[in-house]
């Protein structure tokens, strides 16, 4: 009988410790702050997550620390954008001997393309059109499901809601911009990172900079760029929150454009900024960009 009682108690108490290691919130690492956001909002309380590129800063030229190490080695997830965008992530994964399963959020969108250093290669910047975003969420739930399938459908039920906010939100993006003629579609920023929204939404973007928002643009470029926005009335530059703005800022002043302030597109901002999510920053971006290309009917 004392037998009997004792493998019954271990019984309950491994049952416990099953329960409480099935109920504990996945580990997930994003790569930077816009997956982070998705994520969070996929999985709720089902997910810690830590994003190692945070807000305001520029994943294409983030060095990875030794903590960053840790954290990858404990996490159950790590979530990526992938097209190139991470080039540092793959050393950091062999460094972390991570057991995690890699997420790639952009399988199954179509990549454009850009010329960075003379070279044609995959634009990473695929979140900037929300029909991609919901690809990536699309990703990110399966991901949360297979890892988790006790939580499956919870996990599923907060995709489907997300899922119909970005739909309303490519909506609504598309009707602040109807009416607008196409030869005033026109936007200055300081790298090319907008391409994806620009054929989702019938802008054209031009920046002085390629693929990183810390390449060196050439003379000839520049000068190319500024005989173009006074020839085609553009009336303001905007600079992106990760980017430095001393070169757009004496672009402006060589044009006599006016900066018409941050735009939001490789990373969020802080909580009590902007843009802290990824529907907040089209929320900060597109009244902005409207209201460069009414501007241009004054020129």
């Amino acid at each position: 009988m004392k037998n009997l009682i004792l493998l019954a108690c271990l019984g309950l108490v491994c049952f416990a410790a099953s329960a409480k290691a099935s109920d504990a919130p996945l580990r997930v690492v994003a790569s930077f702050s816009i997956l982070a956001d998705m994520v969070q909002n996929v999985g709720g309380d089902g997910v810690v997550v830590t994003s190692l590129v945070g807000p305001n800063s520029d994943a294409h030229s983030y060095q990875p620390t030794p903590e960053d190490v840790k954290t990858v080695t404990k996490a159950d997830l790590i979530i990526v954008n992938g097209l190139g965008f991470e080039g540092w992530m793959q050393r950091l994964i062999e460094a972390s001997g991570t057991k995690g399963a890699v997420v790639v959020t952009s399988k199954g969108v179509k990549p454009l393309t850009l010329t960075d250093n003379g070279k044609t290669v995959p634009d990473p910047h695929a979140w900037q059109d929300l029909a991609n975003g919901r690809v990536y969420v699309k990703n990110i739930a399966a991901a949360l499901e297979s890892a988790a399938p006790d939580r499956a459908a919870f996990f599923r039920e907060r995709a489907a809601r997300y899922d119909a906010e970005l739909l309303k939100a490519d909506k609504a993006v598309r009707d602040q911009l109807a009416g607008i003629p196409f030869a005033q579609r026109k936007i200055i920023t300081s790298h090319d990172s907008f391409g994806y929204f620009g054929a989702a939404y019938g802008v054209t973007f031009l920046a002085p900079s390629g693929l990183s928002a810390e390449a060196e643009a050439s003379a000839f470029d520049v000068a190319r760029l500024i005989r173009q926005i006074k020839t085609e009335g553009v009336k303001q530059l905007f600079m992106e929150n990760m980017a430095n703005p001393r070169l757009i800022e004496q672009i402006a002043k060589d044009t006599g454009a006016q900066m018409g302030g941050t735009l939001y597109s490789d990373a969020l901002s802080p909580l009590q900024g902007p843009a802290p999510s990824y529907l907040a920053m089209f929320g900060n971006n597109v009244p902005k960009f409207r209201t460069a290309m009414l501007l241009m009917e004054n020129r």
